[in-house]
């Protein structure tokens, strides 16, 4: 079985998100080994894909190293990357059925674009204990599938160093979610992009994400409020890495545009 290592809303090697990727299956694998594979890659996601009789439709799941997650951005993106780039797949869209429902890659250049379900956010009253486990005060909150601190600029978005563990309780107990933060804050003029961000999610056994599709499913609709634009250009500020965003709002979907690269591949000797 071969496997694939793909950095995702990158332009270039080493920078985006990697996501290992496996060849699709016929059958879904036992969950505990696909738990066991994801722990083993140690990558923020590795993607499990399945074949339907529609040659442009799979089957598609998603593992951190500790568990199962409902929404990946980036293996997504991964995933439509091998199918077109490594394995030659010549439609001009895929489909994968995910638990978040059916989401739709389609090819645009050498980019792609995944429609996602946009998130319900909603702003929240700073949760006790918030700005000592981030080290800065948040401006804003908000709520949703994570939460989200709203910071005064780009440079307290890079310099946040944050209490993972405490980081966790907070957000766990304020969305009765996985206990995952981002920090956020409008780009200074003159940027390529509009809003840059960061992402920590001890949560879903990651420290730091560097690149997340599916919280720009929540940035996308605060940010739209804030800017009255519904495309907007981001950028995720993880340290020595970072990823790009071309995010569009539209209705109650999302339209995720990135690029990716391939980086790895290897056969699993299993």
């Amino acid at each position: 079985m071969r496997q694939w290592t793909i950095d995702a809303f990158a332009s270039a090697p080493f920078r985006g998100n990697p996501a290992c990727v496996l060849e699709p299956v016929d059958a879904w694998p036992e969950d505990a080994w696909m738990q066991a594979l994801a722990a083993e890659n140690n990558q923020a996601e590795t993607a499990f894909l399945r074949r339907t009789k529609d040659p442009s439709r799979f089957g598609l799941r998603w593992f951190t190293p500790a568990l199962e997650v409902p929404l990946c951005g980036h293996a997504t993106l991964a995933s439509a990357h091998m199918l077109f780039a490594e394995l030659g797949l010549s439609a001009p869209k895929v489909t994968f059925d995910t638990l978040s429902g059916p989401l739709v890659v389609a090819r645009e250049g050498e980019a792609y674009a995944m429609d996602f379900p946009c998130a319900e956010v909603r702003p929240v009253e700073t949760p006790a204990g918030l700005a000592e486990a981030l080290g800065v005060a948040p401006e804003e909150v908000w709520a949703g599938p994570f939460l989200v601190a709203i910071l005064k600029d780009e440079a307290a978005v890079r310099a946040v160093t944050p209490d993972l563990a405490a980081l966790k309780a907070i957000s766990s107990a304020a969305t009765q979610g996985r206990g995952n933060v981002a920090v956020s804050a409008l780009a200074p003029a003159g940027a390529p992009y509009a809003v840059v961000s960061r992402f920590f999610a001890p949560g879903s056994g990651i420290p730091e994400d560097p690149a997340t599709g599916s919280l720009h499913c929540m940035l996308s609709p605060i940010f739209e409020q804030k800017l009255g634009r519904s495309r907007l250009a981001f950028h995720q500020a993880y340290p020595g890495r970072g990823g790009d965003l071309d995010c569009e709002r539209a209705g109650d979907r999302v339209v995720l545009r990135g690029r990716a690269v391939s980086v790895i591949e290897s056969r699993l000797r299993l």
